[in-house]
C-alpha cells in the first residue's frame, strides 16, 4: 500500500509537470513560431534533401579524375568447335602412314628383286616406322584440335583519363555550382516560410486587438442602450432613439462574431504553419501589447548589397556560370579524347602454349585516342545553341536586377507610407477619444442627442480600427522590405 501511494504521488506530480509544460508551450513568441515552422516545413526538408543530392553528385563528379577499375567475365557454350584443319586435311594426315607404307613396299620390291634379304629388311624397318607415323598423325590431329565448345573469358581493366576535351573539369564545376544553387533554393524557401509565419502571426495579433475593440465597443453600446432606456422611461428620449441604439448593438454583435470566427481560423492557419494541432489553444506574446513599436523609415539602401543577398539573383548568377560550363561541355564532345588503359585477360581455352583447356592470361597496357574528324557541323551548331542558352540566363539576370531594384524602392515607399499612416491614425485616435468623451458627457447632461453620440462611437471605432490596421501594416511592410533586401533571415 505504501508503494502504491508513492507511485500515485509520482504520477500526479508528473501529470502536473506535464500540464504546466503544455500550458507554458501555449504562449508563443514570433521567434517560437518561426522555429516551429522551420522544423515542420516539408518544403524545407525537401530542399535540404536536394542539397544532399547535389553534394553527393559533386563528389561523384570528382571521381572522374581518378582511374576506374572494372572486371568482366563471360561463358559461352558453342554448338560446334573451331577447327584449324578441314576434313580433307585430316583425311590426308590420317592416310600418311598407309600411303608411305605402300610406297616403301614398292621400293622394297624394286630393290629386293636381286637381293631378297634387303627387301625383308626394308619391309621390317618400314613396319616400325609406319606404326610411329600413324601414332604421330593421330597426335597431330588431336594436338591442333581447339575444343572451343566451352569458352571462358575474364578481364580486369584499369582506365585513367588523360585528356577528355575538358569535359571532366567542366562537369565538376557544374556540380559545384549546382550544389550552391540548391543552397540558394533552400534559402529562398526559408524566406518564404518565415514570411508566411510572420503574416499569419501578425494577422492573429491584428484580429485579437480587433476582437478587444469590438468587445469594448459592444460594452459601450450596451451601456448607452441602458442609459437611453432610462431616459425613455423618464420621457426624456424617444423610442426611435432606443431603436437606433439597438440596431447599433446588433451590428456590433455581428461584427464581434465575424471577428471571433476570423480569429479562430487565423489561429488554425498559424497552428498549421507551425506544425501544431489545429485545436491547440495558443496565445501569442504580442497579443498583450496595445501599441506595437514602429519600424524605421528607410531613405537609403545599398542595391549591390541587396543583389548579393537575394537568393534569386544568386541563383541566376549560378545558372549563368553553369551554362558557361555547358558550352565547354558541349565543345568537349568534338575534341580529342585520350585515356591510358591497362588490362589483364584470362581465357579458357588458352592459345599461349598451343591450344590448352586451361585458364591462362596475360596483361597489356596502352593508350587509346579518339579524334572526331567530320560530323557535318554538328559540334558547331550545338555549341552555338549552348551559347544562346547562356545569353538567355544573362538577360534574365539583368531583368531580375531591374525588377528587384523596383521592388526594393516600392517596399521602402510602402514602409514610409505605413509609418506616416500610423502617425496620422494615432492623431485621429486621440481626437476620436476626445470627441467621444465630450459626446458622452454632453449626452449625460442632456445637451447632445443620441444620434451625435452614436456618430462619436462610430468615429471612435473607425479610428481604433485604423490604428490597429496601421500598426500591423507597419510590421508587414517592414517584413516585405527586409525580404526585398534579402535580410529577412538575419
Amino acid at each position: 500500500m505504501f508503494m502504491k501511494k508513492i507511485w500515485y504521488t509520482l504520477i500526479i506530480v508528473a501529470s502536473n509537470l506535464s500540464y504546466s509544460y503544455v500550458n507554458a508551450q501555449e504562449l508563443l513568441s514570433l521567434s517560437d513560431c518561426r522555429s516551429l515552422a522551420l522544423e515542420h516545413s516539408k518544403q524545407l526538408h525537401i530542399s535540404q534533401e536536394k542539397i544532399t543530392a547535389a553534394h553527393n553528385s559533386k563528389k561523384a563528379a570528382f571521381t572522374s579524375y581518378l582511374p576506374s577499375v572494372s572486371a568482366t567475365g563471360t561463358y559461352f557454350r558453342n554448338q560446334k568447335e573451331f577447327s584449324v584443319l578441314n576434313n580433307d586435311q585430316k583425311k590426308e594426315i590420317n592416310n600418311l602412314a598407309p600411303n608411305a607404307k605402300s610406297r616403301i613396299y614398292q621400293l622394297a620390291d624394286i630393290l629386293g628383286s636381286d637381293n631378297p634379304k634387303i627387301k625383308s629388311l626394308i619391309q621390317g624397318l618400314g613396319d616400325e616406322a609406319f606404326t610411329e607415323l600413324g601414332i604421330f598423325s593421330e597426335a597431330l590431329i588431336e594436338g591442333v584440335r581447339t575444343d572451343t565448345r566451352d569458352v571462358y573469358a575474364g578481364a580486369i581493366s584499369i582506365t585513367q583519363p588523360l585528356y577528355m576535351g575538358g569535359k571532366i573539369r567542366a562537369y565538376n564545376k557544374i556540380t559545384k555550382f549546382a550544389e550552391e544553387l540548391a543552397h540558394q533554393a533552400h534559402n529562398s524557401e526559408l524566406q518564404e516560410v518565415i514570411l508566411t509565419v510572420d503574416q499569419s502571426y501578425w494577422q492573429v495579433v491584428s484580429l485579437v486587438n480587433k476582437e478587444k475593440l469590438a468587445t469594448s465597443f459592444l460594452e459601450l453600446l450596451n451601456k448607452l442602450d441602458q442609459d437611453v432606456q432610462h431616459l425613455i422611461d423618464e420621457g426624456m428620449a424617444t423610442k426611435a432613439d432606443g431603436l437606433s441604439i439597438r440596431v447599433k448593438v446588433n451590428e456590433a454583435e455581428m461584427t464581434l462574431t465575424k471577428v471571433k470566427d476570423g480569429l479562430a481560423l487565423s489561429r488554425m492557419l498559424l497552428c498549421q504553419v507551425c506544425g501544431i494541432d489545429l485545436k491547440s489553444p495558443i496565445t501569442l506574446i504580442d497579443e498583450q501589447v496595445n501599441d506595437l513599436p514602429t519600424a524605421a523609415i528607410y531613405s537609403d539602401f545599398d542595391l549591390e548589397q541587396a543583389y548579393s543577398k537575394r537568393p534569386e539573383v544568386k541563383s541566376l548568377m549560378l545558372a549563368t556560370q553553369i551554362y558557361e560550363q555547358k558550352i565547354r561541355l558541349t565543345r568537349s564532345e568534338y575534341l580529342p579524347n585520350i585515356a591510358l588503359s591497362g588490362n589483364y585477360i584470362v581465357t579458357n581455352p588458352s592459345f599461349y602454349n598451343g591450344f590448352e583447356n586451361k585458364f591462362r592470361g596475360m596483361w597489356n597496357i596502352g593508350v587509346a585516342v579518339k579524334i572526331p574528324i567530320w560530323n557535318w557541323g554538328q559540334g558547331f551548331y550545338k555549341t552555338r545553341a549552348a551559347k544562346a542558352e547562356a545569353r538567355v540566363t544573362q538577360l534574365q539576370l539583368a531583368d531580375a536586377k531591374e525588377k528587384i531594384e523596383l521592388q526594393i524602392n516600392q517596399s521602402a515607399f510602402k514602409v514610409n507610407e505605413a509609418s506616416k499612416r500610423l502617425t496620422m491614425a494615432s492623431k485621429n485616435m486621440e481626437k476620436a477619444d476626445e470627441n467621444l468623451k465630450y459626446a458622452t458627457y454632453g449626452f449625460q447632461e442632456g445637451v447632445i442627442p443620441v444620434s451625435n453620440v452614436l456618430e462619436a462611437h462610430t468615429a471612435w471605432l473607425s479610428a481604433q480600427s485604423d490604428k490597429i490596421d496601421a500598426q500591423i501594416e507597419v510590421k508587414l511592410t517592414d517584413i516585405y522590405f527586409k525580404k526585398a533586401l534579402g535580410t529577412l533571415t538575419e
